[in-house]
């Protein structure tokens, strides 16, 4: 007979899910030094402007908020890390499908409209911000969430994939985009301005035109990450499903094959 010492364990994790997370390894490594960038991104902040004392506070920029959801997410992932808890890993894997997509987004449209004129982006009263802090705002989350999203999860939070995931983050991405559009115009309301300078520039129409293709973008970029992840880790199939249901059964059961 084995010893207690001796009887293997199994790994809970998913088949395809290319590193061993929740860990302290690895997984919990990238999420500390994410954390870490992130609150250099955040001290930022503190510096004296017009939005310190403004309505909506810094929560005004998508870069602010998308940070936020990400902070939360490796919150979460670096919890989940320490204390080993299948919960805290779903619900942070449940954020992560918001936040990679989000982040990606903010660093296409930010680097992307800061090429055409740094003045869509940066407020005319507000200095650019130090190189360090720009990637720690606008390029840094996109990485640290996308390295998560593709070594340290599964394919999808539940198992099997969602079928309706194509449906499921096209709502998610649209609500979104409109949920920040409505946010920013109350606090245009209160504020008579707006957080980056193209919203000042564009008509009503005009805005609600950015945000539909923001969401649209944020969409393909979900596609588009389930497509790397397939592309690194391979395709989820009905054999590894029978992994997964195997592994599940023989926790429960406090045996193993």
């Amino acid at each position: 007979m084995m010893s207690s010492e001796a009887v293997p364990k199994a790994s809970p994790r998913h088949p395809l899910q290319r590193f061993e997370s929740p860990s302290k390894g690895f997984s919990g490594a990238l999420h500390a030094v994410g954390l870490i960038s992130f609150y250099h991104a955040f001290n930022l902040v503190d510096n004296p402007n017009q939005f310190n004392e403004s309505f909506g506070w810094h929560l005004q920029f998508l870069t602010i908020l998308g940070l936020s959801i990400s902070t939360t997410c490796f919150l979460l992932g670096l919890s989940a890390d320490v204390l080993n808890s299948p919960p805290l890993f779903l619900a942070k894997n449940y954020v992560a499908l918001v936040a990679a997509p989000i982040e990606i987004v903010i660093s296409i449209l930010y680097w992307g409209l800061r090429a055409i004129d740094t003045g869509l982006v940066v407020p005319p009263d507000l200095p650019l911000p130090p190189l360090i802090y720009d990637l720690c705002f606008h390029f840094f989350p996109a990485l640290f969430t996308t390295l998560d999203a593709i070594l340290l999860a599964p394919p999808w939070p539940s198992t099997p994939m969602n079928p309706q995931a194509p449906l499921i983050t096209l709502a998610v991405s649209t609500g979104i985009a409109f949920l920040y559009w409505f946010w920013i115009e109350i606090c245009f309301s209160y504020n008579g301005f707006y957080p980056y300078p193209i919203f000042a520039i564009l008509t009503t129409y005009q805005r609600i035109g950015l945000f539909a293709v923001s969401g649209s973008i944020m969409w393909v970029v979900g596609g588009a990450l389930r497509a790397l992840y397939a592309w690194v880790n391979g395709y989820e199939s009905v054999e590894e499903l029978e992994k997964v249901k195997r592994a599940k059964k023989m926790g429960e059961g406090g045996k193993w094959e």
